[in-house]
Order: C-alpha cells, then sequence, then structure tokens
C-alpha cells in the first residue's frame, strides 16, 4: 500500500506497532503535531440523488474507520443542493444503507441545506468584498467564454458590475423574480488560470424547485464547488477526505474559504470578524470493479429504463442491491480492508470481493439442502410409509449452531445433473449400477431409470444399504461421490434466483463507436427457477437469512419470501476463482 509506515496504532495496545495507509499517516502525523488541538471528525457526504454502491461503502469505512480508531467523531451529512435531482426516498435508503454497514454518526446527522442562509451570507460578503458578481451570460455563452485547456477565457462583459448594482441583483435573484437560467452568481478569480474550475465559476443559480426539505424557501440554489467546502466548515471537520475527480477542485474550495477569511481575524476583531474553520482536503483512489458501473447516472438509466429491476436488484452494485443478494457487511468490510486506500486509479477483480464474501458466509452460514433443477428417487427396499429423522450438521465451521432433524423418506428428489445414463471416466456421481452417499443418509444403488416420451430421465430406482445410516459402510466399502437430496413428501417448493454479472465484459465501457455501456448487458444475468424443493426447515427461515446450499453455493432469503410462497436468491457460487488465482500464482 502507498506511503505505509510502521507506526504506533491508534486502536491498540501501548506500544503496539501496525502499518497505516498513507491517509491514517497523515491523521497520525497531525495527532502528533497537534494540528487540529487533537481533534478528528470525517464525514461522509452523499448528495441524495441516487442509491449508494459498493464505492460509497469504501468512503464509508475509510471515514467511519479513521474516526473510530482515532478517537474522532463521524459525521452523516447530505449534500442537498440539487433539489431537481434530490428525493426524501434517497435520503431514507442512505440513512438505511450507511447504518446497515456498521458506521454510527450517533447524533450527527446533518444536511447541507440547513447550512443555506450562512452560505448565502457568505456570497453577500463576497460580493460587498468585489470578488463576486451576478452575471447574465447563458450556459452556451458561459462555457463558450470560460475557453479551453489551451485557451484562455474571456471575462464576461457584466464582470465590472459595481458592488450596489450586484447586491441588487443577487437579491432581487432571491426573491425570485428571475426565470431559471437567466442570471448566475460568479466568483471573480481568473479568466486565464491554467486550472479551468478557477475561471470564475458559477456559485448560485436561479432554479424555481420545490426542495425535498427546505421546501419553498430558496429559489437560488449553492453549486457544489461553493457549498462543499463551507459545509464542512461548519461542522469542523478536519480531514475532508475525497476521491481523486475532487483534487482539481481542492484549489477553489481553497480560494472560497480564503476570500471569506480576508479581512476577518482569530479573536474576531476585524471589520469581517472571526476567521472560519478552514478543513483540510485530502484525496484517494475511487473503487473501480470489473464487470459493474460505479456512476450514479449510469445506474439510474439501468433503474429507469427497466434493464433491471429496481436500485436494490441482486446484480446492482448498490448496497441495497447487495443486501437483498445476501451480502453481509462484514464482507463489504473486509473487502475494503483488503483493497486498502492509494492515490492512484485502479480496478479491482470482482472475484476479490466475491472471495471475501465467502470467506464469511463460509464460517457464519448455516448449511441447508435444497435441490434446484429436481430428479425424483424411488427407493423399492424402503418401507413405504416410513419416515426417519436424521441428524443434520447446521455448520461445521461453528460447532456452537448445533444440529437440525431433516425427513428422511421412500421418494427423494436429487438434482438432474447428479445421475448420468452413461457417464464419462470422471463423473462419480448416480448412474446404473453405481453405490453413492446420501449426505447424512444411506449408500444407495441405482438400478434402473424411468423415461418419458422424449427419451428424458424422469424417474430413477434404487435400493439402500440400511447399514451405511448416517456414516460408512460397516464392511469399509468406499464411495466416491455424496449427494445432496431432499425428502420428496417433505420437501416445499421455492423459486430460487440465479445471478451472474451484469455485463459480459470486464469495462462495460470499453464500447465501439456508436455504442454506450447498455451494449454489454449480460442477457443471461438472471435464471429464474420455480420448480425447487427445499428442506422444510426452511419455512422458518426470514428475509435476508443467509444460508449456504449444500454443494450449490450461498443463497439469501428474499425479501419478497413468504412460508407459502419461498424465494431465495443466489448469492455467490462455492467456487473460489481468486483463491485459486493466489494459490497458482504462489506455486
Amino acid at each position: 500500500m502507498e506511503n505505509e509506515k510502521d507506526v504506533p496504532s491508534s486502536g491498540g495496545g501501548e506500544g503496539q506497532e501496525r502499518k497505516l495507509d498513507f491517509i491514517r499517516q497523515m491523521v497520525a502525523d497531525d495527532l502528533k503535531t497537534g494540528r487540529w488541538n487533537g481533534a478528528v471528525c470525517t464525514r461522509f457526504p452523499p448528495e441524495p440523488n441516487g442509491y449508494l454502491h459498493i464505492g460509497h461503502a469504501k468512503s464509508i469505512n475509510l471515514n467511519y474507520g479513521i474516526a473510530a480508531e482515532f478517537g474522532g467523531r463521524f459525521n452523516l451529512r447530505f449534500d442537498d443542493t440539487n433539489p431537481e435531482k434530490e428525493e426524501q426516498e434517497y435520503v431514507d435508503s442512505i440513512i438505511e444503507d450507511v447504518r446497515w454497514l456498521g458506521a454510527d454518526w450517533q447524533d450527527r446527522l446533518f444536511y447541507g441545506s440547513d447550512y443555506f442562509q450562512q452560505m448565502y451570507e457568505w456570497a453577500v460578503e463576497l460580493i460587498r468584498k468585489g470578488k463576486a458578481y451576478v452575471c447574465d451570460l447563458t450556459a452556451d455563452e458561459t462555457r463558450e467564454y470560460r475557453g479551453t485547456l489551451t485557451r484562455p477565457g474571456k471575462d464576461s462583459p457584466y464582470r465590472n458590475r459595481s458592488v450596489e448594482e450586484n447586491l441588487d441583483l443577487f437579491e432581487q435573484m432571491r426573491k425570485g423574480e428571475f426565470p431559471d437560467g437567466s442570471r448566475t452568481l460568479r466568483a471573480k478569480i481568473d479568466m486565464a488560470h491554467p486550472n479551468l474550475n478557477m475561471r470564475d465559476p458559477i456559485m448560485y443559480r436561479i432554479v424555481h424547485e420545490r426542495h425535498h426539505r427546505q421546501g419553498d424557501r430558496w429559489c437560488i440554489y449553492p453549486m457544489y464547488d461553493w457549498a462543499h467546502g463551507f459545509e464542512d466548515s461548519i461542522e469542523g471537520i478536519t480531514h475532508s477526505i475525497c476521491t481523486l475527480e475532487f483534487e482539481n477542485h481542492r484549489p477553489l474550495y481553497d480560494w472560497f474559504i480564503d476570500a471569506v477569511n480576508e479581512g476577518r481575524t482569530d479573536d474576531g476583531s476585524g471589520p469581517w470578524g472571526r476567521k472560519i474553520h478552514h478543513p483540510q482536503q485530502i484525496e484517494f483512489a475511487r473503487l473501480n470493479l470489473t464487470y459493474t458501473v460505479m456512476s450514479k447516472r449510469k445506474l439510474l438509466r439501468l433503474v429507469k429504463e427497466n434493464y433491471v429491476e429496481g436500485w436494490d436488484d441482486p446484480r446492482m452494485p448498490t448496497v441495497s442491491g447487495m443486501r437483498r443478494r445476501g451480502y453481509s457487511p462484514e464482507a463489504i468490510r473486509n473487502f475494503c480492508k483488503r483493497i486498502g486506500v492509494n492515490k492512484f486509479n485502479s480496478t479491482v477483480e470482482m472475484a476479490l470481493l466475491e472471495h471475501c464474501l465467502r470467506e464469511d458466509l463460509n464460517k457464519t452460514s448455516a448449511r441447508v439442502m435444497a435441490v434446484l433443477r429436481p430428479l425424483k428417487v424411488v427407493i423399492d427396499n424402503y418401507p413405504p410409509d416410513q419416515v426417519e429423522e436424521l441428524e443434520a450438521v447446521n455448520n461445521p465451521e461453528d460447532p456452537s449452531a448445533g444440529t437440525r432433524k431433516v425427513p428422511f423418506s421412500r421418494e427423494l428428489y436429487i438434482e438432474q445433473e447428479d445421475f448420468m445414463e452413461e457417464p464419462p471416466k470422471k463423473f462419480f456421481r448416480l448412474a446404473p449400477g453405481r453405490e453413492v452417499r446420501l449426505r447424512y443418509a444411506y449408500f444407495v444403488t441405482c438400478t434402473s431409470a424411468v423415461k418419458d416420451a422424449e427419451g428424458n430421465v424422469v424417474e430413477l430406482h434404487c435400493t439402500y444399504d440400511p447399514a451405511t445410516r448416517g456414516g460408512d459402510a460397516p464392511d469399509g466399502r468406499k464411495v466416491k461421490a455424496t449427494l445432496h437430496w431432499v425428502s420428496a413428501r417433505h420437501a416445499c417448493k421455492a423459486e430460487v434466483r440465479l445471478y451472474d454479472n451484469l455485463f459480459t465484459k470486464e469495462n462495460p465501457d470499453d464500447v465501439e463507436e456508436g455504442q454506450d455501456f447498455t451494449a454489454h448487458l449480460n442477457p443471461n444475468s438472471l435464471e429464474t427457477l420455480r420448480d425447487c424443493f427445499v428442506e422444510p426447515s426452511l419455512t422458518r427461515a426470514k428475509a435476508l437469512d443467509r444460508l449456504q446450499f449444500e454443494r450449490l453455493g450461498y443463497f439469501c432469503v428474499d425479501p419478497d419470501s413468504t412460508p407459502d410462497a419461498l424465494v431465495f436468491n443466489r448469492t455467490v457460487g462455492l467456487r473460489d476463482t481468486w483463491a485459486r488465482i493466489q494459490k497458482t500464482q504462489t506455486e
């Protein structure tokens, strides 16, 4: 990890040593020098214009983790400055997601919109200082006047309005006397600045739109760049941690705060009052993940254009979608820890995320038996009316999970793929004349297969050895396969949804001319099986319970599931691609 050093752990015992990422190292150094008087305050500042995704989870874990490790404070703040795209639904979902991920903001839930009056007053102050002006250029004209990376911009013809005229026009803007888009308030910086963000950026625009929190109180709204630094300042944020795309905006955030502080003093005795707090911004690389997209604009398209079934569709990289699919917050936190924090953009393999998921689910998920594509088995020498209650282990990784009883009877279901009439050499499961073990039950031998008119095998007939109950054969004979099963008489019917990557290409944005990312959507990302059978204990399962269907993978109870209509989502398969890759690399 970049810039790591051996330093005393902020959260461990005396003298304990551990490596810190470059951001934590900066925080540790600030504490040593007393830069912020021993304070550490971080925040997660989402815009409520969509649902959170796994990239946001990285930021939440980073910000909350730093606050927790260094004995600091963590704020949850909604950066709600754009009423045209923000909704209460998004606010509610974000609160739920942040809490589910384990971050605790205690009583520090804030909204940028609650600071609108203070930000407005600071804007008026910049007008009085001659550092801001009302501009009448249209959006297209503003872009044209801005220039390019190789060509400097040119001054707006309205740049030299008097302070009095600017104050009057800005007040009229606030009162709603002008239509949308007709005027803006801009900072007076430098139209030839090499950083395009510094070329007289817009501070306020006119938007006659009802705000989800402020109602119709305002019809001018601050731009994100104007609001961002001041929101951090008001809350006393010490380390304003952002992703790399905001690095070029940092000089502008600093300029705004420095402009307000010009003429102010530490004790408040100057003409403009006391200086305001100036946070330190630190940038880190955002998370990019193979086979998915992280742009909220693109995720919104997937939802609005019905490519998926909503923000919480289990194929989505949203936190709500991952929760519905069966991800655990522990697995996500461990993934974020594994990938670390750095200063260069890169793409993380989906296989690593799934590896972290399997590691957690293997330790915590109850084992159950389910058959997704059933093939009926009749044990001819088993008493027709007999039912046995067999002991089954709930989780071999957790002895405290105990055992459960599963019913066994003459007629069973196994997976269709566990039988082959003419098996190849390395197929060890059931075949004519072959003996296998039924999990927790008996050895059985296939004696015949029944076919339908099309020649498909629809039923198997077998015999069982009563002496092999729950274990090995007394005579020492061995079998090469153990199959899962459910009792046909006791099994519960279920719907099972099998999910795959939403995109067929590692980088969905790598498209040919005239295409966009939707060209790589996976048409087989969802397969729904409606004739599955599960053991009867699953009628007691609750929504979002995580389970391992033995030999099949990890599954989750869908929130739509009921005891009379069971629905399960496949979380992830048992095969661990990442572990296999790592093993190959070390051999």
